[in-house]
């Protein structure tokens, strides 16, 4: 079954989710999470996460939140992981339905700050957004040329001596 090809779903940090198709053997699955695998099974529906199990204790980056039926965060998925369909006895490919649903479900990157010692999760700007508002950067740098007078530089103190 190593070379079964299957369509699962990429989740990486700050970054929107894509289908991918890849082998649906073991160490394909390893190098997509980077280590060693861990199937988790959060949903009703028939597909499992796979990430990689020692992500938090290496330090990978957080990625998305899990969160219960009221909404509340019960664990936070670090590093790159899949969504990959379940057979009756080994991974598979996502269903196109269940592609979109889960795609919509992280579609949206999250950011974590800590503050007063709680976890603080908001969604990420995408890609798409960034480039259409300008930077708090670029702003000030508009502001210094539209504000700044049209005459001689004035030199520095040290330039003065």
């Amino acid at each position: 079954m190593d070379n079964e090809k299957i369509t699962v779903l990429v989740v990486e940090p700050e970054k929107n989710p894509y289908a991918k198709e890849i082998s649906s053997g073991l160490s394909t699955l390893q190098h997509e999470v980077g280590g060693y695998i861990q199937a988790v099974y959060p949903y009703e529906e028939l597909v499992s996460i796979i990430c990689d199990e020692e992500a938090k204790l290496k330090g990978s980056e957080l990625n998305r939140v899990l969160r219960d039926e009221d909404g509340q965060i019960y664990d936070v998925v670090a590093g790159t992981f899949l969504i990959v369909g379940l057979g009756e006895e080994d991974f598979t490919s996502l269903t196109p339905e269940h592609m979109k649903q889960f795609k919509e479900k992280f579609n949206t990157p999250e950011m974590f700050m800590r503050l007063n010692g709680k976890l603080v999760v908001l969604p990420m700007e995408t890609e798409r957004a960034k480039a259409k508002k300008p930077s708090v950067l670029q702003k000030l740098n508009d502001m210094k040329g539209t504000d700044a007078p049209t005459g001689a530089k004035k030199p520095h103190a040290k330039e003065e001596r």
